[in-house]
């Protein structure tokens, strides 16, 4: 680390839920084992204090104002990467299944066993430094692209379909030999290795922020006590 440079924040479990009594078990729960917490009574509280930190979000689906699946629908729209495990009670597990469409990871239904909750949240913590990072990734690549020049772009996407260069040639109207430049600066740009390399760099680009691999949860995380 640098000198004078702050510590990485840890990871934290972030719980939404409108019920204090449940929040203040769920914490200490949580933080008997090492993991740090942050409580919020309601969606929109955490919507205001919420700054993209890495980490994994247990939210209750029924609430007071904003309900858990309009908040899971508002970070999707806003294209946060924060894997969610929502919480629900007796008769809303149709619900929670609705929200896992909008990419919450898993469902835990009370009451739950508290060792299986922990499993699920270390993997899901895991899974987050993952996502977190091919996030990071992602953005150093979306910068990469925008340095391109227009014509440039045009011969990446080009090559990225798999067209030859005399083929990309007759489609721009340009000669041969340019589409080779622009193809070089392309490959130099995106700091490509090589044609597979490229491709690849342009996939993940085409990838919406959080869609990437579930997180399996445990069967005994969904067993009631």
């Amino acid at each position: 680390m640098a000198a004078g440079a702050a510590p990485a924040r840890p990871a934290s479990v972030f719980i939404v839920d409108d019920d204090g009594d449940f929040r203040d078990s769920l914490s200490w729960l949580l933080e008997s084992a090492g993991l740090p917490c942050r409580q919020f009574d309601s969606a929109e509280a955490f919507l205001q204090a919420y700054r993209g930190e890495a980490g994994c979000l247990l939210l209750d689906v029924r609430m007071a104002g904003m309900s858990g699946l309009a908040l899971l629908q508002e970070l999707k729209r806003q294209g946060r990467v924060l894997p969610v495990i929502v919480i629900t009670g007796h008769g809303d597990v149709a619900m929670a299944v609705q929200a896992m469409k909008h990419r919450a990871v898993d469902f835990i239904e009370k009451p739950f066993d508290g060792e299986a909750l922990l499993k699920l949240v270390t993997d899901t913590l895991a899974y987050s430094d993952r996502v977190f990072d091919q996030a990071a990734r992602r953005q150093q690549i979306r910068r990469r692209w925008q340095a391109l020049s227009r014509r440039e772009k045009q011969v990446a996407e080009h090559v990225i379909s798999g067209r030859s260069n005399r083929e990309i040639a007759a489609a721009l109207a340009i000669s041969i030999k340019t589409v080779e430049i622009h193809r070089s600066r392309v490959m130099q740009k995106m700091r490509a290795e090589n044609l597979p390399h490229l491709v690849a760099l342009g996939a993940l680009l085409q990838t919406p922020p959080g869609e990437n691999a579930t997180v399996l949860a445990p069967d005994s995380a969904r067993r009631k006590q």
